[in-house]
C-alpha cells in the first residue's frame, strides 16, 4: 500500500501543482482587471480562493492523477492479467481483487486529499503572485479576501472530493485493467478505456457532490 501510495500520489504531486498553480494564475489574469476597474479588487482573493478549493484543486489534482498514476495502474494490471500472472496468483490461493485493488483505492483514497491540500495552497498564492504583478494588488488585501470568504465547510468539502476522486480512479482503472483480455493491443486499448472512463467518472461525481453540497443546503 506504501509503494502504490508514492505512485498514486507522491509523483504525480508536482504535476498537480503545477496544473493548480496555472490555472489560479489564468483565472487572476482574466479577473483583475474586470474587478478592479469596478472597484471590487478586494474581493479578488477570495474569488480566487473560492474557485481553486471547490473546484480547481480537487477535480484537477484528481484529472492530473488519473492520466498519470491511473492510466499506469490500468496498465500494470492489464499487463498481468494477458501474461496469466493473475492466473498464478489464484493458483496460489490468494484473492486477486484484495491483492490489486484494495491496496490501490485505500492508498488513492487516504493520499489524494494531501495532494489536493498542496495543490490548493499553491493555487491561492499563485494568483496572490499573478495578482501583485498585474495590477499591483497588495498581499495583505488579496490574503484578507481570501480569510473573509473561504469557510471551513469549503475545506471539508474539498477533502471529501479528493476522498472519493481518489478511490474512485483507483476503482476505475485497476477494474479496467483486470478485465482486459487478449494480447499487447489490447492493453493498449484497455489503457485508453481507463483514462477516459475513470476522465467522466470523476466529472459526474464532482457533479453529483455540488448537488448535495451546494444546492442543496
Amino acid at each position: 500500500m506504501l509503494s502504490q501510495a508514492a505512485a498514486i500520489s507522491f509523483d504525480s504531486l508536482p504535476i498537480s501543482m503545477i496544473i493548480c498553480f496555472i490555472a489560479a494564475a489564468v483565472i487572476a489574469i482574466q479577473v483583475s482587471k474586470q474587478f478592479l476597474m469596478s472597484g471590487a479588487d478586494t474581493y479578488i482573493g477570495g474569488t480566487i480562493a473560492i474557485v481553486i478549493i471547490r473546484e480547481i484543486a480537487p477535480g484537477f489534482a484528481a484529472l492530473a492523477i488519473g492520466a498519470r498514476a491511473g492510466t499506469s495502474i490500468s496498465a500494470e494490471i492489464a499487463n498481468m492479467k494477458v501474461t496469466s500472472q493473475v492466473d498464478a496468483i489464484k493458483t496460489l490461493n490468494v484473492n486477486p481483487i484484495g491483492y490489486y485493488f484494495t491496496p490501490r483505492i485505500v492508498a488513492g483514497s487516504l493520499t489524494v486529499p494531501f495532494v489536493v491540500i498542496l495543490a490548493g495552497v499553491v493555487g491561492i498564492f499563485g494568483g496572490l503572485l499573478v495578482s501583485y504583478i498585474t495590477i499591483g494588488l497588495h498581499p495583505n488585501r488579496y490574503i484578507n479576501s481570501v480569510w473573509l470568504w473561504l469557510n471551513t465547510r469549503d475545506l471539508y468539502i474539498m477533502l471529501f472530493k479528493a476522498f472519493v476522486f481518489g478511490g474512485l480512479v483507483s476503482l476505475v482503472c485497476a477494474t479496467q485493467g483486470y478485465l482486459t483480455k487478449g494480447g499487447a493491443k489490447e492493453v493498449g486499448i484497455s489503457t485508453t478505456q481507463a483514462a477516459i472512463k475513470s476522465t467522466v467518472y470523476l466529472l459526474v461525481a464532482d457533479l453529483l457532490i455540488n448537488l448535495v453540497f451546494y444546492v442543496k443546503y
